[in-house]
């Protein structure tokens, strides 16, 4: 069975961003996804969401789907948000995601990769929902940067930086090396247009000393260096969706227990809120609160 990383019941938001002198991170990604992202389309996904951090960068869009696969942090972006009738919050696993082939015209992964152990799963799983030449930004942790090769030529650490293989530092946390994800994105039919490299003075001493727009302008000025080559801790590449024989996509939400289509919503007496239920595997998927969620099915009997 594959292993998720689940952020139920955690305070993220304030945890990792609000209280940590994360500015500068937020800034960089930030100017990343402005320069890369198509600023307009008809309807991208975001794939671990978390609190919505993001959310005002898609405004040319005119509908947002935004997926995690806690609960608790899809709540969190939807009162974070507030009421937008632009957004569809969804609970959703990545290796199964609950929508119908070639969806969406693009779709966003910042700061998740990381927490997966199979890569090519989600990537194909990108490539499905994704329509022919859709967009799609991931960002990625990167093994080849320079504190973890000096690190490690200081023999302060014992992984090889320069290995091809993935690393999992810490349970569930894994560094890549630039070559071996692109061939992940190659093999899943995502054929890379353009790379930046982000956080280059992601170093506490500067982060204290120094102003932080100046840093985020410093970074911006650098960032298309990403295409030529890759030593920085993050890496976000652009990718577009390789496909033949398009079939256009009908419905919105699949079954994520069968991949049936054909889903209707209903009351029941035994849930809270409302049920999406499979026609075919009559399983149902909880619907309240403004939020679908397809991470737990729900018997009906």
């Amino acid at each position: 069975m594959t292993r998720i990383c689940d952020y139920e019941g955690s305070n993220y938001r304030t945890e990792f961003w609000e209280n940590q002198n994360r500015a500068y991170e937020d800034g960089v990604e930030r100017v990343a996804v402005k320069k890369m992202l198509p600023p307009t389309g008809h309807r991208l996904l975001e794939i671990g969401a978390g609190f919505g951090r993001l959310v005002d960068l898609y405004s040319g869009y005119q509908q947002i789907v935004l997926s995690d696969y806690a609960r608790t942090q899809v709540e969190e972006a939807r009162q974070y948000l507030g009421p937008n009738d632009q957004i569809v919050y969804v609970v959703a696993d990545i290796y199964n995601l609950p929508f119908v082939d070639n969806l969406f015209d693009s779709t966003m992964m910042i700061r998740v990769m990381h927490h997966l152990t199979d890569v090519p799963d989600a990537l194909g799983e990108i490539h499905r929902i994704l329509q022919a030449d859709g967009t799609s930004l991931i960002e990625y942790a990167n093994k080849r940067n320079i504190k973890a090769i000096t690190r490690w030529l200081l023999r302060q650490q014992n992984w090889h930086p320069f290995e091809h293989e993935p690393i999992e530092f810490v349970e569930m946390n894994f560094n890549f090396h630039p070559r071996w994800m692109h061939e992940q994105f190659a093999q899943a039919g995502l054929h890379i247009n353009s790379k930046r490299s982000l956080s280059h003075y992601r170093i506490e001493l500067l982060k204290k000393y120094l102003p932080t727009d100046l840093l985020v302008r410093l970074d911006a000025w650098v960032q298309p260096t990403g295409n030529y080559w890759q030593f920085t801790p993050s890496i976000i590449v652009e990718a577009q969706a390789q496909k033949e024989n398009q079939t256009s996509a009908t419905g919105f939400f699949r079954c994520p227990q069968c991949h049936n289509h054909d889903l209707y919503l209903t009351e029941h007496p035994d849930h809270e809120g409302q049920l999406f239920v499979c026609h075919t595997c009559q399983v149902g998927w909880s619907y309240r609160d403004g939020i679908y969620d397809f991470k737990t099915p729900q018997a009906l009997s």
